[in-house]
């Protein structure tokens, strides 16, 4: 029978992607291994293979689609000895509503660093759903306080991603169902419902405003509307939840980086040179910072931690993400074991990073996990800031622009090259006391690097 091939999941937050290339036709035959798209999630852009061999019968997704769901059916596989025509007519039954389920996952894995079929997969997909099964009811009163909302899981995770109350939301399915183009019609206004009132003693938040209630403040032809990509959305997605569930608070620090400025450049002045007489390495502060962090956080376990419902985890290395701009948002890849590194094998790991992921060419493992973060724009005069911690850490440091300030030393007037750095703490997981023993180990390895070197 024919073999599905599904929109794989890149990643665990993964909802959907942009079907970039396909780099096999119809008719083409496939072995497994072969490479046979490109899919560009929120992060990178990674290479699909094959896990089944046949020949492709259809392709039900053309190249350069966007925002393609998890486990749509994209192109159908005609296995050996089957009939190509009869497969392309027969296969792809299963895309008319993704399953939400992880044994879903079917047909192909995918990776840059190469695919591999997953343990619930098989050579097909699985039976779909009749269109009826996918509704839910949800739990949720609706505008007159009786009744429940029917819906779709893509109407769900479509409504969630807009921040849209199912509630306020016309069904147009069967039974007022609540379906995918009713979210998306409710996005720009259309079919919105009033929110419900709220009941006594409840606190009241005043709901976002809507596209419809934003566009009608300005002038028409006054703005261009620019689509916002799978990175944008997810961005906004898990910030507006870190805000929204994690009990933010900050600490900062001035730390004086004149030792470690000089330290730089004598170690940058004495680096080895390769053939053609260019320095092998050159650090920056934010090489220093990386490291300062990694250490410090090893000196105050306690804080290296991540907060889990069912108990703490309590790291045992110093997993280091830090902040990257790239076109349209931002990616965290990982320093993994950074207390263990030198500053020279850090900068050398940043510089890769920093290309890859500008090219969209990091792999998931690159960039997912980390014990906390560091977000430095410093290069850009910004003197302090705050940062989103970005879960499951619970930290991340904001590093700021260093300059010459005026201190007082001994009772006298000195001109020091001073830093602000601000830590962002989850309260659940790192207290006030804590934090403070985390940020002021920072400082005292900031401000003598050479700490760090032992």
């Amino acid at each position: 029978m024919p073999i599905n091939i599904l929109m794989p999941a890149l990643s665990p937050t993964m909802e959907k992607g942009n079907l970039a290339k396909w780099l096999k036709k119809e008719g083409d035959k496939v072995r497994s291994g072969d490479v046979i798209a490109e899919i560009e999630t929120d992060k990178a852009t990674m290479e699909v293979e094959a896990v089944d061999e046949g020949t492709i019968a259809k392709i039900l997704v053309p190249e350069g689609t966007q925002d393609v769901p998890v486990n749509n059916v994209i192109a159908v596989l005609a296995g050996d000895g089957e009939d190509v025509k009869s497969a392309a007519s027969g296969g792809g039954a299963a895309k008319a509503e993704p399953r939400t389920d992880a044994k879903s996952e079917a047909g192909v894995v995918a990776g840059s660093g190469g695919a591999t079929r997953s343990p619930d997969s098989s050579s097909s997909a699985p039976a779909p759903k009749p269109a009826s099964s996918g509704a839910q009811a949800v739990s949720t009163p609706s505008a007159n306080g009786h009744g429940r909302i029917f819906s779709s899981p893509l109407a769900r995770r479509l409504a969630k991603e807009a921040g849209i109350e199912l509630s306020r939301i016309d069904g147009s399915g069967p039974h007022g169902r609540v379906v995918a183009r009713d979210v998306e019609q409710a996005k720009s206004g259309k079919g919105l419902k009033a929110p419900a009132a709220a009941s006594a003693g409840a606190p009241s938040i005043a709901p976002a405003m809507s596209d419809k209630q934003i566009l009608s403040l300005f002038e028409d032809g006054s703005y261009e509307i620019v689509p916002h990509d799978n990175m944008r959305r997810t961005i906004a997605q898990r910030l507006t939840a870190s805000i929204q569930t994690i009990p933010h608070f900050y600490l900062t620090m001035d730390c004086d980086i004149g030792r470690l400025l000089a330290a730089r450049e004598d170690i940058n002045a004495s680096a080895p040179k390769d053939k053609e007489k260019k320095p092998l390495y050159k650090l920056s502060v934010n090489d220093f910072v990386i490291k300062a962090m990694a250490i410090a956080l090893q000196r105050v376990p306690n804080a290296n931690v991540s907060w889990t419902e069912g108990g703490m985890l309590r790291h045992k290395h110093s997993d280091i993400g830090v902040a990257v701009a790239m076109p349209g948002g931002l990616i965290t890849p990982i320093i993994r074991k950074a207390e263990t590194k030198s500053l020279s094998a850090i900068s050398s790991e940043m510089k890769d990073f920093a290309a890859r992921a500008r090219a969209r060419k990091l792999k998931p493992e690159e960039y997912q996990g980390g014990t906390t973060a560091v977000s430095n724009l410093g290069m850009y005069g910004i003197k302090d800031f705050t940062a989103v911690i970005n879960p499951p850490h619970a930290t991340i440091l904001a590093v700021g622009a260093s300059e010459e300030r005026a201190v007082v030393r001994g009772g006298k007037i000195e001109a020091a090259h001073i830093m602000s750095v601000t830590l962002s703490c989850d309260h659940r997981a790192v207290d006030g006391a804590l934090g403070a023993e985390l940020i002021g180990a920072f400082k005292t390895l900031i401000e003598n690097p050479v700490m760090m070197m032992v």
